[in-house]
Formats: structure tokens, sequence, C-alpha cells
């Protein structure tokens, strides 16, 4: 089984794409970034053309890259960005608006606390301005022409993978896998069907919609003048659902937490629709042959958000990689903390109106100490995340956490997630797991890669970081973190 897969990572600030070889490590690498749009406070927006040039310009900087020039890439997988929410003519490709970012607050007046339950009922999701339905919603009632359009059925909705499949397949293909489907408020996670009562409570004409297919599916075949030959797209999945896949957390109970721009923590929970008591999201972690796996998911807005926001808006850094050792000479007598709810707090809380604050600052408080409880923010949300976890299902006994994502590069931050979590971090060889998880998607499919237990199998440790904390400083750590969050909430449980 020999062959190499080209995986695209549209993610939320660049675009990437990577060539895997048939020994599952990268062998070729393009990446861009492009800009972001704040046309006014809490909204973000992408060009969608954007979106499409850089992951274009990409895929041909990492396939002239390769070996031979990518003469043995065999097929395409993609990952994205999830709940970004398209609009586009089906005749000419137009965008009819900007991407709504999944950052974007803009819908929290669309929220409809009394329709809650009927929406968590059937996705598994709450009713947020961070899926994408409202999004949908807001365009077709904000943008002029756009409803009329779409009730006559010329207009297409996708998420950031349709989008992408639709231009690499020149508008042949209109569809999404069951992950990103899953995002949208819209899919019925356990009826696997986009849902008809849901769609008419955000009025949402249903010929917008895409088909969905399985993680591991027939999504089209290129147009052969984007490449120089077709290539067939076998592969789809959101990006924290693709990097549970990269990670091989395929068994009930295995949790996976990506630090990207936000932080996304997943807990494979099988056949099982969990439902949770502490808002946490039940959603499909992948969706193989037919047979629908389900996960518990914590979603944290702001990670290495944070540290840019350190870089650009503070001016404190240059680069991410300052911040370790200004953490490590920080004043460990001062307890500083720094809630980075800039978009809102999400899991467990979902606070859309809160926003970010500073406490604990004395006179002696500088950049040191700063980064250092930007660091340690990282932590004290994944602990929310996972202690709701093992509230909600047995199975999550005191897991061991597999990471991946740029944060997991440092050390310090590691062994600081390792102690205030009170469980073991393991970080692994390859680091780009989310990219990972596409291609094994797109080369299992293909047949030239193996199975899931084979895949498995091959999962190796680079370091693991064991908890040196003790407890009761762990307790008052965690104690002052809890003060900071309920300081920062606009409402409380």
């Amino acid at each position: 089984m020999a062959g190499c897969v080209l995986a695209i990572d549209q993610g939320t600030t660049s675009s990437r794409a990577i060539v895997f070889g048939d020994d599952f490590n990268p062998v070729s690498v393009g990446q861009q970034e492009f800009p972001q749009h704040f046309p006014k406070s809490g909204w973000v927006e992408h060009s969608p053309a954007d979106i499409w040039t850089s992951t274009l310009r990409v895929c041909r900087d990492a396939m002239e890259k390769a070996p031979d020039g990518g003469a043995d890439v065999a097929a395409i997988g993609i990952t994205n960005q999830r709940e970004t929410t398209l609009i586009w003519d089906r005749s000419t490709g137009e965008p009819v608006y900007n991407a709504i970012v999944w950052q974007d607050r803009r819908t929290s007046d669309l929220r409809a606390r009394r329709l809650e339950e009927k929406f968590t009922f059937k996705t598994g999701l709450l009713l947020d301005p961070y899926f994408s339905g409202t999004k949908i919603a807001w365009i077709l009632n904000n943008v002029e022409g756009v409803r009329e359009r779409a009730e006559r059925g010329e207009l297409a909705f996708g998420t950031v993978d349709t989008w992408l499949i639709w231009q690499l397949t020149e508008g042949e293909v209109h569809a999404t896998d069951a992950t990103n489907a899953a995002r949208t408020l819209i899919y019925n996670i356990h009826d696997n069907v986009w849902d008809e009562e849901l769609c008419a409570l955000l009025n949402i004409p249903m010929s917008l919609l895409p088909e969905v297919k399985d993680s591991a599916d027939d999504f089209g075949m290129t147009k052969p003048e984007l490449f120089g030959r077709s290539l067939p797209i076998l592969g789809v999945a959101g990006d924290q659902q693709a990097a549970t896949v990269g990670q091989a957390c395929f068994n009930p109970g295995m949790v996976k937490s990506t630090y990207g721009t936000g932080c996304f923590a997943l807990m494979n929970t099988g056949d099982t629709p969990v439902r949770s008591n502490n808002r946490m999201l039940t959603t499909i972690a992948y969706r193989l042959n037919g047979k629908t796996t389900y996960a518990l998911e914590g979603s944290i807005f702001v990670a290495g958000a944070a540290v840019q926001w350190l870089r650009d808006g503070l001016g404190l850094i240059e680069n991410a990689g300052e911040t370790q050792p200004l953490a490590e000479q920080a004043d460990p007598n001062q307890d500083v903390y720094i809630v980075p709810a800039f978009v809102g707090l999400g899991a467990p809380y979902w606070d859309a109106d809160a926003r970010g604050a500073m406490f604990g600052l004395t006179r002696s408080t500088g950049p040191k100490e700063i980064a250092r409880a930007v660091l340690q923010s990282v932590g004290y949300q994944t602990s929310d995340l996972v202690e709701a976890m093992r509230a909600d299902w047995s199975g999550a006994e005191q897991p061991v956490l597999r990471v991946d994502g740029g944060m997991t590069a440092s050390d310090w931050t590691m062994q600081f997630l390792a102690d205030i979590l009170g469980a073991s971090v393991d970080r692994p060889t390859v680091a780009e797991t989310t990219a990972l998880g596409a291609a094994w998607l797109a080369g299992s499919k293909a047949g030239i890669w193996p199975g899931q237990e084979t895949f498995a199998a091959q999962w190796k440790l680079e370091k693991r970081f064991d908890p040196q904390l003790e407890e009761a400083e762990r307790s008052r750590l965690l104690a002052g973190w809890q003060d900071a969050v309920n300081r920062t909430r606009t409402t409380q449980d």
C-alpha cells in the first residue's frame, strides 16, 4: 500500500497543504496567511476568494516541493476551520457575502433560549452564535435580495470544506461530511439528516444545503488544470475531528486536545451520543462506512489567539517563541490570572457577552507575569473542559490527554497543563495531526493506507509530561482561576 496523500488544512488564520508519505510523515509543506476582517466589534470575516486562492497556492507549492513534483500523490483529504459560513451563487460561484467566521458573535441577539432544548436534543449543540445556523439566518435576513434568491434555489450554503470542494470540482460537487454538518445547528446527529423543523425555526430554505457524506467518501475529482491531472477528494473532516483521527483516538474514553487559535478537546464516546449535563457539546467524531462515532467536545475560543494578542495587541513579544522564556522568569509569588474572553467564553460557560480581563495585578507586574498568565490560561480552560467531561460520562476516568497544535511546542506550557490537570499529557512525534487525520481518511479510502488498527499502532510518543504539582497547590491555583472567571462572566448558573 504505497502512495502519497495531499492534505489541505484550511485554518482560521492561514491555509496549509502537506504531502504525507506512506510512512505517515510529512514530505513537503506549503503555508500562507491571509487577512482577517473585523468590520465591527465582535464581527470576524474572511474573504471567500482569499480562502480559495491561498488554498490553491499552498497546494501547488506543497506538490512542487514533493518528490517528483507530487507525481506520487494519489488522493486529497480536506480538513477545515469549522462553523465558518459561506453562501454563493450556484451558477456563477460568486459569494453573496464574506465568510462569517466561527469566532463571530454578531448573531447573539438571534438566540431564543426557550428553543435551546429542542436544538440541543437534536444536534447536541447549544443555541450559540458560534455555530453556522444563526450565521446563515443573518446573511439571509441582512444581505439585500439573498433570501429571495435562496428561496428560488439559486444559492448554495457551505462550510469551508464545501466551498473548497465546489472550487476544486468547478461546481460539480456540493457536499460536506457528517462532522462538518454536525456543527451547523440544523443537522440531526442521531438520524444523520438535515432537520426540517430546525431549518424552519431559523427560516433556512433546505435547498441551500449540501449533500452529507461519510468522512471517508467520494467527494469528486479535481479539475485537471489545477494540478496538471485530476485527483480524487476522498477524505473530509472538520479540523478538530480530523485531529481526533490523526491522534488515533479510536477507542471510547480517549481524549485529544488541539491548541491553535482556539482550543478544542474531544473525547471519543463510541457509538453512544452522551448527553452533557455540564454544557459540553455532543457531536460526531467521524462517520466511516455509514457508522457514526460520537464525542463529547469542549470548545475554548481563545488559546493561541491570546499569544497573538501579546504580540499584535500589546507589543510585548515579537514572536510566540518568546513566551516560554518570559514565563520561566516570572515572579513565582505573583498570582496573575488572565481570562481571555475576547469573543466571549466557550465551554462550559457559554457566555457570549463576557469579555477578557486580568486579575491580581501589582505594581511589579510586568511582561513576564502577563506572558505566564496567558500560557496558564490555556491550562486552566482545558481543566474546565476535562472536569466537565468526567462529570458527564463514567468512561472519562482520569484520561491521558493527547495534544497537538502550535502551542504544544512549549514544554513549559505542556508541563503546566499536566500539573493543573493532574493527568499525563502526551505529545506525538508527528505534530501535524490535524492534516494527518484528513490524509488518513483519504488514504484509507483510496486503499493505499492501512485501516484503523494498523494506523493506530503507528502512533508514536515524542514526550510525556507527568504531573508534578502537589494537590494542595493545584487546588489553590484552580480556586483562583474560578474566582477570576466568575468575576468575568455576565451570566451565572
